[in-house]
């Protein structure tokens, strides 16, 4: 079963809640919070100031259809910095054992991933059409990583979908004060996107039923009202699938 502890290991910026801030993003009002220097919105996702400056949308979710890496290769780097770097390589391993996506050190190529230090995990959504950055605090895991790797191949977080009401409940009395967007389906927020399957409790995008909780209640409930554990070890039959799809 799970417990308010799920909360505790989502994997945004567990213990800085930064700046709120406003503005808009696919001509709709969003709050998202400003961390060391970054645009952080639901949690770990990282929008550009571009994104911010021109409101358009470059998400989709569940998974995106614009933004891909041509050819499914990701070309990165890892800064010498960044501590337990085996987190990397162990996460790219596994996503190239489980899906067609190939992983390639960067040589002069402009479009690229940086595996950098931060003070909490995140990722753009897709490939941004120059150098981004997955940033990982010391704290975030090999799943974590492997779930921000599925960010920046343009998968979104799998409670924002279309059809999500067929399958949740959003208790949004229990969401803390200033991230009920983290819960906001896509369409809400003007974005497209398309929806794979159904609604899988088990993937690795998705929110555990005690994210984000501001009372130690349940934010996700199965429409049954029963909780779900957070998952974050590996890619989920359904995570592949998608990327399938979109690859």
């Amino acid at each position: 079963m799970a417990t308010a502890q799920d909360a505790k290991v989502e994997e945004a910026y567990p213990n800085q809640t930064g700046q709120r801030q406003t503005g808009h993003f696919s001509g709709q009002p969003i709050e998202y919070r400003k961390i060391n220097g970054d645009n952080v919105y639901e949690g770990d996702i990282l929008l550009t100031d571009e994104q911010l400056a021109t409101g358009k949308a470059q998400t989709e979710s569940a998974g995106r259809t614009t933004g891909k890496w041509p050819s499914g290769i990701v070309y990165y780097t890892i800064d010498s910095n960044l501590p337990s770097q085996n987190r990397v390589t162990d996460a790219i391993a596994h996503w190239e054992a489980n899906t067609s996506i190939r992983f390639v050190r960067r040589t002069t190529q402009s479009n690229f991933v940086t595996f950098r230090v931060g003070s909490g995990c995140s990722s753009n959504i897709g490939m941004t059409g120059s150098r981004q950055y997955i940033n990982l605090a010391s704290g975030c895991s090999t799943g974590n990583t492997i779930h921000e790797i599925g960010h920046a191949l343009g998968l979104f977080h799998e409670q924002t979908r279309n059809d999500r009401d067929t399958f949740v409940n959003i208790l949004t009395q229990n969401i803390q004060s200033g991230y009920e967007n983290n819960f906001a389906k896509y369409s809400a927020l003007g974005y497209s996107g398309s929806d794979f399957g159904a609604l899988d409790f088990g993937s690795i995008m998705m929110y555990g039923s005690y994210s984000f909780s501001s009372n130690g209640q349940p934010t996700i409930t199965k429409k049954d009202g029963s909780t779900f554990n957070i998952q974050r070890s590996g890619l989920s039959a359904g995570d592949k699938s998608g990327i399938d799809i979109m690859y």
